[in-house]
């Protein structure tokens, strides 16, 4: 697994291994990059090309950015809190093959405004479940700014994550991409689910 990890980054040329929880605390959660492996899947999907623009909430130390830009060519932005661990997003942008297609926002999730042309979210657990219902009002200003598809996907879902989704009015279930396979063991919340806002 490690292996795998290390050589997506030498290709990529970023350095986004390891974990950090030296600022986590009860609504900011770890930095911890998303397995390639998953954002292959994710990749492969078909519901990610060249034409989207993906926002990463939490995005650490840009891996999410980086990995999808290069895989499906799309943009892509990362909005991180941690100005520690965002100057490593912005190191990893000076060398990275992909770095010309990402962009890096140093602020808080809940008062960023999404721009009018991101039409993807990427979130693997980043915060709590009040700051992820600031953040889904800040998405649908956005919607309703410039009525489009919009697509988020939940990596690694708690049961708190998806009871909130499944109660808000502008979201409908998409579809879910299993990642199971991808680990050893069972582990119903190895998976990516994907909701639409709008319900278009």
């Amino acid at each position: 697994m490690n292996q795998n990890e290390n050589q997506w980054d030498k290709l990529l040329k970023i350095k986004t291994t390891g974990r950090d929880d030296s600022r986590a605390d009860q609504y900011r959660y770890p930095y911890e990059p998303t397995p390639y492996c998953v954002l292959e899947r994710l990749a492969n999907s078909g519901l990610i090309s060249k034409k989207n623009v993906v926002l990463d909430y939490g995005t650490g130390k840009g891996r999410v950015c980086f990995s999808l830009s290069y895989q499906t060519r799309c943009s892509s932005i990362g909005v991180e809190y941690d100005d520690r661990i965002f100057a490593g997003a912005r190191a990893n942008q000076e060398q990275a093959v992909s770095g010309k297609r990402t962009s890096f926002e140093l602020t808080s999730a809940e008062e960023y405004p999404v721009p009018t042309s991101v039409d993807r979210c990427y979130f693997f657990n980043p915060f709590s479940i009040e700051i992820l219902r600031k953040v889904l009002s800040r998405i649908y200003e956005s919607y309703y700014e410039n009525p489009r598809e919009i697509l988020l996907f939940f990596y690694y879902p708690s049961e708190e994550y998806i009871s909130c989704l499944m109660t808000e009015e502008l979201l409908l279930f998409f579809d879910e991409i299993d990642t199971e396979d991808l680990f050893e063991g069972k582990n119903e919340r190895e998976r990516i689910v994907v909701f639409s806002v709008g319900g278009i």
